[in-house]
This record gives structure tokens, C-alpha cells and sequence, in this order.
């Protein structure tokens, strides 16, 4: 399937077999998945037809112009954008059927285990054990992890922890998909500067997951876990919004309908920061058409960082604009969000959210570095760890 116009005509012929009006939305989104028009560059079997990435917008825009329901994809963002790719390139025949379909149609919610109190931007020393029973065959987990999205209403969490600590810290990690129902996952809200407890943080206590929850081989868990990061950080810097979309979005409006609130400083700064989002947005437009051709690569990284940077200068620039307002707050009140809507709610909370960009997704300053040595070449940074045991080094 690589003609436009036939797969136009395929996506017609599933609207006329399942019309959005009267198929109930999880029918319809399931129905869609086993047509093959969920993520069509996907295999035939798990949701796709095989057909060049590039041909998802001609499906996704006849089921649009139908009123078709999509999988709410702001909120299971971390299932499609991080879990789907690595199941997709490291799983199982059987863990490919089992998990990507209710994964799609949001059946299933996914979070991502991978961050410690002792290993944040250096993921790689993580603790959290994964240690085999040798009579069943399963592995036992222990350890936490912290700054979870999502844990609270996942059903299943992608893990890295430490099956090998007489191995250096990159090469003694396995990859593994945890039931976050199961006994020992005890999940705990993180209250952060907004009020909110978007994140969470994680206990793992005797943790009993099968070997056949295992992505990858025994050891080889970092590589499997950069198909994770770097689909990560396109998904998070990445996103396709509107020229005007996201957060430039309403400082632009409050100039336009606020004269009164004007400077020529604000201007400049405003006219500034509305060109680099400008860019962005087509930087980011450019990086997708490039992973039509194949995997994101270390680009992705430039994307996010460039998305952090933005966020902070351009809630800084409207909570200025604003003036007293801009230090108005709406509410305190705790709570556990599904989702993160950064233009949903007022000034102040966009200002405090935008400081955590700079460190989830991984920290600009890991960026950086990645950046530096991978696109653009320059010398690794010296490291006297990469070849000490992880049981050997100092933590």
C-alpha cells in the first residue's frame, strides 16, 4: 500500500463499513486498528498496512472530515510515543499482538520507569534489581523510581533495572514491561511547584514480572532503552501544532486584545520569540518528514531543547506582559491530572510548569552533550566510569 489515492479510498470504504455516527468509539477505534489505519506504517497484523509513514495524513484527514473519534492521544502520549516504537523494534511476535492494539486504542494506559532518586541524568547508574528465580523463571524486582507520568492510571510501565552490577553500569541493565496492578507497585503522588501531583513516584517490593515480559536480550537493556529516549524526545519537542499553536499562542492573543498592556521592550522581545517559534514549529515539521526514511536519530534531542528553551522565555515574556495579573494563581487545589494542558489554564501556571521542561524527557544540559557529540561531532567529554563495575563505583 503505497498509493495515496488507493489508501484514500480504503479509509472511505472503512468509514462507509463503520460510520463514526453510530459505531460506538471503542468499536470504532479497534476496527480501525485491525484495518490497518491506525499507524499505517506499522506491519500489516498490528495496526498498519506496511505503507510509507508519510501516507498517515491522507488517512487521518478523510477520518477527520468524518467526525471520526481519535485515541486521545495527548493522553496516552507515552504509550504511543515511547512504549509502541520499542515493542514495535524489540518485541515478541506474541508481545507485538498482545500489546500494541489496547495500547492504541488507549484501552491500556503506558508509563515509563526509568528514572531514580540517585540516577536521573545519569540513567545509566540506576539500582533498581531485577534478580532471576532460577525455579520459575521470573525475575524479581526492587527499587524506585521517581518523576513517573502517568503512573497513577497506567496499566503497564517500561522498565530498566540492574540484572548484572558486575558489569559496567551501561552494559548490566535489562529491559522489562511491568504490571503496575501487581503486588509490590505501590505508586505515590509527587505534588510539584503547580499544585498538582502530575507525577508520581514508585516502589517496587518484590516485584515478580515473567521472563516473557522481557524486551531484549539479558543485559543488553541501555540499547533498547535509546529507541525509548530518542522517541521521547521527538515526541516531546517534536509535536505537530498550528502556526501559532502551543504557547506563543496566547501571549500573541493578550497583545492583540490587550493594546493597553504595550511597550516597545515587549515588542521586540514578543516579535523575537514569535519568529524562533515560527522556526521551531518548522524545524519540527522538517524532523518528520525525515523519519519517514527511517528511526528519530540524535536530532530529536535539538527539538526538545529548543521546546524547553521556548516554553521558559515565552512565559516569562507573558507573565511581564500581564503585569499584577500575571502573578494571579487560579488554583492550588492537589490534583492528579491525566494529562498536561500547558494552554488550558492561565499565565502563572504555564510560568511554573515550563520550568520543569528543562528536565523531564532528560535535562538540557544531557542534551548538550548529545547534541555536541552526535550531530555535530565534537569530542566526547572525558569519563573515567565507562569501564568500572557498576558495584565498584561510588555512589
Amino acid at each position: 500500500m503505497t498509493d495515496a489515492s488507493a489508501l484514500r479510498e480504503r479509509t472511505r470504504e472503512f468509514l462507509a463499513a463503520h460510520p463514526p455516527a453510530t459505531t460506538g468509539r471503542g468499536d470504532f477505534l479497534r476496527a480501525r486498528f485491525d484495518a490497518g489505519l491506525a499507524w499505517v506504517h506499522y506491519p500489516e497484523g498490528l495496526g498498519g498496512l506496511g505503507a510509507p509513514r508519510s501516507l498517515q495524513a491522507v488517512v487521518d484527514a478523510e477520518l477527520e472530515a468524518a467526525g471520526a473519534p481519535d485515541n486521545d492521544p495527548r493522553r496516552i502520549g507515552i504509550g504511543l510515543g515511547m512504549a509502541a516504537p520499542t515493542v514495535l523494534g524489540f518485541g515478541t511476535e506474541e508481545q507485538k499482538r498482545r500489546f500494541l492494539r489496547p495500547l492504541w486504542t488507549g484501552e491500556e494506559v503506558w508509563c515509563q520507569l526509568f528514572s531514580e532518586p540517585g540516577a536521573g541524568s545519569d540513567l545509566a547508574a540506576l539500582g533498581t534489581r531485577a534478580v532471576r528465580d532460577e525455579a520459575s523463571g521470573d525475575w524479581i524486582v526492587n527499587g524506585q523510581k521517581v518523576w513517573t507520568s502517568s503512573a497513577h492510571t497506567a496499566r503497564w510501565g517500561i522498565l530498566i533495572a540492574r540484572t548484572d552490577s558486575e558489569r559496567p553500569k551501561h552494559r548490566g541493565i535489562t529491559y522489562f514491561v511491568c504490571d503496575m496492578t501487581d503486588p509490590g507497585v505501590d505508586v505515590r503522588p509527587l505534588r510539584q511547584i503547580t499544585g498538582e501531583a502530575e507525577f508520581n513516584e514508585v516502589f517496587l517490593t518484590d516485584v515478580r514480572i515473567p521472563d516473557a515480559h522481557r524486551l531484549g536480550e539479558v543485559g543488553e537493556g541501555w540499547k533498547v532503552a535509546q529507541t525509548t529516549l530518542m522517541n521521547e524526545r521527538v515526541s516531546i519537542g517534536g509535536m505537530r501544532i498550528p502556526r501559532e499553536g502551543g504557547m506563543i499562542g496566547p501571549v500573541a492573543r493578550t497583545w492583540r486584545e490587550r493594546p493597553e498592556l504595550r511597550t516597545h521592550d515587549l515588542h521586540q522581545r514578543l516579535l523575537k520569540l514569535w519568529v524562533d517559534a515560527e522556526v521551531a514549529r518548522l524545524t519540527g515539521e522538517r524532523l518528520r518528514q525525515q523519519l519517514v526514511a527511517g528511526q528519530p536519530g540524535p536530532e530529536g534531542s535539538g527539538m526538545k531543547l529548543g521546546f524547553a528553551r521556548l516554553n521558559q522565555e515565552i512565559s516569562g515574556l507573558e507573565v511581564e506582559l500581564l503585569g499584577e495579573e500575571g502573578l494571579l494563581y487560579d488554583d492550588w487545589t492537589m490534583r492528579r491530572p491525566e494529562l498536561v494542558d500547558f494552554t488550558g489554564r492561565e499565565a502563572g501556571y504555564r510560568y511554573l510548569r515550563s520550568k520543569g521542561n528543562s528536565i523531564e524527557g532528560g535535562t538540557s544540559e544531557v542534551l548538550l552533550n548529545i547534541v555536541a557529540e552526535r550531530v555535530l561531532g565534537l569530542p566526547s567529554e572525558p569519563r573515567t566510569d565507562k569501564d568500572v563495575a557498576w558495584k565498584d563505583l561510588a555512589r
